[in-house]
């Protein structure tokens, strides 16, 4: 039985080393035909408009793409931040409608008593509505300050 598990995990981990690899030299080749890219636009604008012309338009390509890449960087940063704030929002509300959790609490009022738990509920609310709302201050994520 472990045996079969040690052997589909050796699998697995053979097949994302070779498939890593492929990707690294996919990506090396695709490095190695923009350098030679780059170069033979440089030789073009150096041989129609002179070294100036070529030097600064070689620098305006690599800007231009800078200048996508950290837009596209800014824009999946504030994705992932969205995407997080939405899973911990999910995680706590499922958390909530776990029938567990919900005949944990109907346990307790029982063994409390509902006169003995209102209170102890309203600290509570009051305490999490305080930690929610300074956590949100934290994250940067107002929009309204």
């Amino acid at each position: 039985m472990f045996q079969r598990t040690i052997d589909d995990f050796k699998e697995s981990a053979g097949s994302a080393m070779r498939l890593t690899c492929l990707a690294l030299v996919a990506a090396f080749a695709a490095f190695v035909t923009i350098v030679f890219l780059c170069a033979a636009a440089f030789v073009f604008v150096y041989q129609n408009y002179g070294l100036i012309e070529a030097c600064l338009s070689g620098a305006a390509i690599f800007s231009l793409i800078t200048l996508i890449a950290v837009v596209t960087l800014v824009i999946r940063r504030k994705a992932a931040k969205k995407r997080a704030a939405q899973q911990a929002k999910a995680a706590t509300q499922n958390f909530l409608a776990d029938p567990m959790v919900v005949a944990a609490g109907l346990q307790l009022a029982r063994a409390v008593g509902v006169k003995k738990l209102i209170p102890i509920l309203a600290v509570g609310g009051l305490a999490l509505g305080l930690f929610a709302r300074g956590r949100h201050r934290d994250d940067g994520t107002d929009n309204g300050e």
